[in-house]
């Protein structure tokens, strides 16, 4: 449809601020932000949500099927399939059986493809649950390829190898291994006894340890979420590590040249590792590749405030590189990416380069809600939140850029303040008003949602063309559930300045006492409110970042002790990214 019709027909609809055409999202996205935009259900468990409601997902699967994706994480009662992997549209179902007297519906699913059929498998550690089977996941059709499946699994995997042979990987414990087994691919029946894969070692690598400052202080870490994937005859077996709600959550790798073994740890690990930034965490995932080929790591975020399951899913691009190294590329990870549009190469960052523009800048409110600060939503912690006295029509926050900027996108990041719901809703959705201004006293509407009928808890929003502007207010219309609450109104574009000078003073401590440590610092930037911290096991391959904001050191513990490292850091503001430092190397 011609861009003229389409104009009219938004005014006749009423879709735009009150007498204005407005920038509005735009029609063919070009980007993605994490955490996923998806309507993630609530946990359906009494017991994780005694200290407030909320939404909670994690341990998930993308699998290519048909052409589409289909994602499939811990108890949504469904499952999502998407084209472009940014569009998801969720598909309602139980795989409960009305013998499973359990909360878990698909809890940590094993999704795999067999010719031209879709299978799925829940965790249990009983022999009671069946493989699903599908061959129109679309229209939701799905019957008991074997029910029920013989082998108590909990965190399953399934993989199928070139020469026809299905194995089964799974585990889920800080006192066991991984297991793998060989599975019948006619009858779903084993073969053979399990067999050990490998465990942790803590001792040997300083990011297996357990806790938010990975300190072991009252737990062994867990491993979990295994993951198998094949690439130039090597066998790449995945598992997640130290623990699901802490910052360092990250997925490790180890390499066979057989399915069941022996392995050995890749030297670059963890290889998905995100323990910075607005939302972290980057565990209990899988590798898939898209429509062109392309590598991708799809992982569990952490949030962790509610209750310790509370997290939320992200997307990175993933490869391996020329010597076969199994990476993901986290840099600037909740930051605006392209999405694929053909073949990549992912060791290029699909970054925007649109920078945050209101981190820690003035707001205003219309109410707050006891000690949820209006701060809150701005100081680039999924952790913390604003919530207004109300999830009333016109409750708002407005956001200073402090100049006039370039917007080029927008995220919003509901949370789950006085939520009433348990399980998965359906129906439920928000609406809202952004309104932009040059000088705090004329407004116009940049985005209208003010009929939206869909479910947004982390909305994102593209502009369709830039705008430049310096006041940015977003105004409620509805909330699904709960107060009108906010983790994060985040901005991105550029400023008006000058990006950052190079970081001075650079030093990486690293003790003879412990070589899975060291203390990093540096002399701190006046013109920079956050720093990237790039660390590898060589120059070429600083394949880990870390995003530090407000501080001028970091407490690094998540080092192979026998390994030699590599560090260099780069400043960030609203600007831009300084130039890198000379890369140091530490033994």
């Amino acid at each position: 449809m011609p861009r003229i019709l389409l104009l009219l027909l938004s005014a006749l609809l009423g879709l735009s601020g009150p007498g204005q055409a407005q920038p509005a999202s735009s029609p063919g996205q070009r980007t993605y932000c994490n955490p996923l935009n998806l309507d993630y259900g609530y946990t359906p468990i009494p017991n994780f949500a005694e200290a407030g409601r909320h939404r909670a997902t994690a341990d998930p699967v993308i699998t290519l099927y048909k052409g589409e994706y289909y994602l499939f994480s811990t108890n949504q009662w469904g499952y999502w399939w998407s084209k472009d992997l940014y569009n998801w549209k969720f598909i309602s179902r139980s795989f409960l059986k009305p013998q499973h007297k359990v909360y878990d519906d698909l809890c940590a699913p094993a999704v795999f493809v067999l010719g031209d059929t879709l299978l799925v498998f829940g965790s249990t550690h009983e022999k009671n649950f069946p493989i699903w089977m599908s061959t129109n996941p679309k229209a939701n059709e799905w019957r008991e390829a074997v029910e029920p499946f013989q082998i108590g699994a909990w965190d399953p995997a399934f993989f199928l190898d070139d020469d026809g042979k299905l194995y089964l990987y799974w585990g889920s414990s800080n006192e066991f291994p991984l297991y793998g087994q060989q599975i019948s691919r006619k009858t779903f029946q084993p073969i053979g006894q399990p067999k050990t894969m490998f465990g942790l070692n803590d001792k040997q690598f300083g990011w297996q340890r357990f806790g938010e400052y990975l300190d072991n202080t009252f737990l062994s870490p867990f491993m979990e979420g295994a993951w198998m994937t094949k690439y130039q005859g090597k066998y790449y077996l995945q598992y997640g590590a130290p623990g699901t709600e802490f910052s360092g959550y990250a997925d490790g790798v180890q390499i066979s040249d057989k399915p069941l073994g022996p392995f050995t740890p890749q030297k670059h690990n963890p290889f998905a590792y995100k323990p910075g930034g607005f939302a972290r965490g980057a565990g209990h995932g899988n590798t898939f590749q898209d429509t062109w080929g392309n590598w991708w790591h799809l992982s569990t975020m952490v949030i962790s405030v509610k209750n310790n399951f509370e997290r939320r899913l992200g997307l990175w691009p993933a490869g391996f590189d020329k010597d076969g190294v199994l990476y993901a590329n986290t840099d600037f990870g909740d930051y605006p990416h392209y999405l694929p549009t053909g073949p990549e190469d992912h060791l290029k960052s699909r970054f925007t380069g649109w920078m945050l523009l209101n981190y820690q800048k003035p707001v205003q409110v219309s109410s707050t809600l006891g000690g949820y600060e209006p701060n809150y939503a701005v100081d680039e912690s999924i952790k913390t939140c604003w919530s207004a006295a109300t999830g009333n029509k016109g409750e708002y926050l407005q956001t200073d850029l402090g100049s006039l900027s370039t917007v080029h996108a927008i995220q919003i990041n509901y949370a789950d303040q006085d939520a009433a719901f348990l399980g998965k809703q359906q129906g439920i959705y928000h609406q809202y008003r952004l309104w932009e201004s040059k000088d705090g006293r004329k407004w116009k509407v940049l985005v209208d949602k003010s009929r939206n009928q869909t479910d947004v808890p982390h909305d994102y929003i593209e502009l369709a063309r830039p705008v430049q502007t310096r006041y940015l207010k977003l105004e409620n219309i509805h909330m699904p559930t709960g107060k009108f609450a906010l983790s994060g109104l985040r901005i991105f574009g550029l400023g008006s300045g000058s990006p950052p000078n190079q970081v001075k003073g650079f030093v990486v401590l690293r003790t003879e006492k412990d070589k899975r440590s060291a203390w990093l610092n540096w002399t701190p930037s006046a013109d920079a409110y956050a720093y990237n911290i790039h660390v590898g096991i060589a120059p070429d391959k600083l394949y880990s970042c870390i995003m530090v904001h407000g501080a001028a050191e970091y407490y690094f513990k998540g080092m192979d002790k026998d390994l030699p490292y590599y560090y260099t850091i780069e400043a960030i503001n609203e600007n831009g990214v300084s130039s890198r430092t000379s890369v140091l190397a530490v033994k």
